[in-house]
């Protein structure tokens, strides 16, 4: 990791800044509130997390990108065997965070309840892979992070991935050049293909708060996708100068596990960064990029906005509001970053998603 002068390392976000030339007041207020909160957090709940269990944050607190208005999104991850306490844990939990003014989560049930770890890594693409089941394992890899005692969260992580590798036959026998972890892929690509159709759903059910949700989809939900494939392509694009991932025989299934837990540590925003980062990337894509990204937290940050955005109902008046309108172009500017970034400037990336992101 590169550092400054004074030693310390700098992160992705702060060298792709200085090859932008740009600041980010908003994704920095994002990240040091969101360090505020967990810190928070972890003392409010340091008497409250059983054994076998983790207390999980997912979300924009997990991404470092947490707002005064966002909702905590958390679950009681349970590794190990079911216990009627659980329940009880959970309730205390919540009125813990009720009575310390978090904002909910939303009312779809996949969080503020237990997750249990079975169903999560054993029923990957079966009958009973719901879409609750698919949200939380993904979401698990991707934006995910453990408030106090790791171990279950840690445990479940690893075996989660393991699975994914294990059962990819054709990852590390097969005759492909490239090391890419297809079951994982096909898995992120269904979970950002089940988001936009569940968009929709949400849409006819209940419509308010559209226009926040239709922010979110156009920005961070993209964001969670565009983190999943750089991870996917993780190994191609940063490992292959590891020669500590392979021995003589090629890289073996846990080094490779080992890998890809090291990349979703990385924030959907590092990782971006790091992509970025690649020499034949210009720094107007990177602009680009994290302009508008800096510009969807402003408008996030903002009461009155995202009240807005909140309340807005679904009608014909809605394409011609000013914070809707505002927010659909900052996702039309991300979306063309992300055409650049993907399919124009970098040729390795450009083959990647080409090769395996469309077909």
């Amino acid at each position: 990791m590169t550092r400054d002068k004074g030693g310390a390392p700098r992160s992705a976000i702060e060298r792709i800044g200085e090859k932008a030339g740009r600041s980010w007041p908003s994704i920095e207020a994002a990240a040091r509130l969101s360090a505020e909160t967990r810190a928070r957090l972890a003392t409010l709940l340091r008497e409250q997390i059983p054994c076998d269990t983790s207390a999980v944050v997912f979300g924009s607190l997990a991404r470092g990108e947490y707002t005064t208005g966002s909702d905590l999104d958390w679950t009681l991850l349970i590794d190990g065997q079911a216990d009627e306490g659980h329940f009880s844990q959970v309730q205390a939990i919540t009125k813990i965070l009720r009575d310390a003014k978090f904002h909910e989560p939303g009312p779809t049930g996949v969080f503020g309840n237990v997750a249990f770890s079975h169903p999560i890594l054993h029923q990957i693409g079966g009958q009973e892979d719901t879409n609750k089941n698919t949200t939380q394992r993904i979401l698990l890899l991707l934006e995910s992070l453990a408030i106090g005692k790791p171990d279950a969260h840690e445990r479940v992580l690893r075996l989660v991935l393991s699975r994914y590798v294990e059962d990819d036959r054709g990852l590390l026998y097969g005759s492909k050049r490239e090391i890419i972890p297809m079951f994982l892929l096909n898995d992120i690509v269904r979970y950002w293909r089940t988001v936009a159709v569940d968009f929709v759903y949400k849409q006819r059910e209940r419509s308010s708060g559209w226009a926040l949700r239709n922010a979110k989809l156009r920005m961070s939900r993209k964001l969670i996708f565009v983190s999943g494939l750089i991870t996917c392509f993780g190994f191609e694009l940063f490992g292959k100068d590891r020669t500590t991932w392979a021995d003589e025989g090629g890289i073996t299934t846990p080094a490779l596990v080992r890998f890809l837990r090291e990349r979703i540590r990385v924030t959907p925003l590092e990782s971006l960064a790091e992509v970025l980062l690649r020499p034949s990337v210009s720094a107007e894509t990177a602009r680009t990029l994290f302009d508008s990204y800096d510009a969807f937290l402003a408008l996030l940050s903002n009461e009155e906005e995202r009240g807005r955005l909140k309340q807005l109902p679904l009608d014909e008046q809605l394409g011609r509001d000013p914070t809707f309108k505002r927010v659909r172009d900052i996702g039309h500017v991300f979306q063309d970053g992300l055409n650049r970034l993907f399919f124009k400037e970098d040729e390795e990336l450009r083959e990647l998603i080409q090769k395996y992101g469309v077909f």
